[in-house]
């Protein structure tokens, strides 16, 4: 009898191994710490419960620049992931890794998945196509920056919901007197500050369409409205209306703790916002300049999408592909959406969450995809293809800290970013050609 139960045991054994072997494992490197790493680890969980052929294994390989130079340079090695995680400034770098890619279009038609380019939405996916249309990558984590505001405190201060940056400078006056800190802050200010007020306000960020157009671009946001606006805030610092308090989310606490009234920053951070403020809050969409325009053009994304890298087998491509289906789903995405801020990528998932009463229960909500479908996106607010420009970033981010700690004027921060900044292009161009 202890015989034939060891036998039973030892039999059922080997046929779960056999099943777990005959799972084709899909390995994803994502950047999505803290709750949102929970969220990635929950979808692919419940892909993996979906089906029985594939198993997607996501592994947090630090934030974004760690995780897109890890992927680079596993995949030199050979060790790479079928799936990585890039953020939107990486775009160019990954579009000139010869060889290193699988075009996300190419790689569903290869697999014979289903998968139609206008369930997308146009703001999102023109980022990451190329001029002949074809998609390299999937969208999905993609947000844009809003500005947030505490209501309880604009309501004591006796001021509206600024729409303008005179309101700005007006609202923040207000929260000053009235005994908070500081007016407003931001953080990413790149993002915010040069790359989305360029494209709120439709100017160009660089020449050849925002290098969307060749690698021989060059930077020109040295131009009078940019430092104006620059100069301004700076100006504003000096009397606690505006105050810098770091280069990515660093400043997030400044809002939720009630310090500084106002904050410009991705609609991704409503997850963080719900749940760490005591206050009534709320998005709005950026100040208009009106200085130099009479109306906003549209926002341009954030966030990161999932890249494909080549070198893997047919059938593991197969399970990815199946898997990006999964991931692109109304129910999914309307679900991430939902819990994270970042936008959903596709109108089915849009609709669902308007169908399902979110934005009637979160007012203000949709203001992220209202910014980006605004207008039809321009050369000048379709996004950026730079190359470098991570390290871009840290050097206008540099610039930007001598500027509010009053070492460098606009203009001189501004010339210096540029000028930097397009070393950095041709380096980039030199190794890309």
């Amino acid at each position: 009898m202890t015989c034939k139960i060891l036998s039973f045991s030892a039999s059922a054994l080997v046929l779960t191994t056999s099943i777990a072997f005959a799972q084709t494992e899909i390995q994803w490197w994502h950047a999505m710490g803290g709750t949102n790493g929970e969220r990635v680890d929950k979808i692919a969980a419940d892909f993996n419960a979906s089906q029985s052929d594939y198993k997607v294994v996501p592994t947090y390989k630090g934030n974004y620049t760690e995780t897109m130079t890890a992927a680079v340079a596993a995949f030199r090695a050979k060790e790479h992931p079928h799936l990585v995680q890039v953020f939107e400034v990486g775009t160019a770098t990954l579009m000139a890794a010869k060889g290193a890619i699988y075009p996300v279009e190419k790689l569903m038609a290869d697999a014979g998945e289903p998968f139609d380019k206008s369930d997308y939405l146009p703001a999102v996916i023109s980022y990451y196509q190329t001029p002949d249309g074809e998609l390299l990558s999937m969208p999905f984590n993609s947000s844009t920056p809003v500005l947030w505001y505490n209501a309880d405190a604009l309501k004591a201060a006796g001021v509206e919901v600024p729409k303008t940056w005179d309101d700005m400078k007006t609202a923040a006056q207000a929260l000053v007197d009235s005994g908070m800190d500081c007016g407003f802050s931001f953080g990413w200010q790149s993002w915010v500050m040069i790359e989305n007020y360029s494209a709120w306000h439709n100017m160009a960020m660089g020449t050849k369409e925002n290098g969307f157009a060749g690698f021989d671009t060059e930077f020109e946001f040295n131009n009078e409205a940019v430092e104006n606006r620059l100069a301004d805030i700076a100006e504003m610092g000096k009397n606690k209306l505006f105050k810098y308090g770091g280069r990515r989310g660093d400043s997030l606490p400044m809002f939720t703790n009630g310090e500084c009234g106002m904050w410009m920053n991705s609609s991704a951070y409503y997850g963080s916002i719900k749940s760490q403020a005591k206050f009534e809050f709320g998005q709005t969409m950026l100040p208009l300049d009106t200085a130099v325009a009479s109306a906003p053009q549209n926002s341009v994304i954030g966030g990161a999408t999932l890249w494909a890298l080549a070198g893997h087998d047919a059938e593991e491509y197969k399970g990815l592909a199946k898997f990006l289906t999964y991931l692109s789903s109304a129910e999914v995405q309307a679900w991430w959406h939902q819990e994270t801020g970042y936008v959903p990528i596709t109108t089915a998932a849009y609709e669902l969450s308007k169908t399902q009463g979110f934005y009637d229960q979160n007012p203000g909500t949709d203001t992220a995809i209202q910014q980006l479908s605004l207008n039809t996106p321009t050369p000048n607010s379709r996004g950026l293809r730079f190359g470098n420009f991570v390290q871009v970033r840290d050097v206008i981010n540099e610039e930007l800290e001598a500027l509010w700690a009053g070492d460098k004027t606009a203009k001189e921060a501004l010339d210096a970013a540029v000028s930097r900044g397009n070393d950095l292009l041709r380096k980039f161009e030199r190794t890309a050609n």
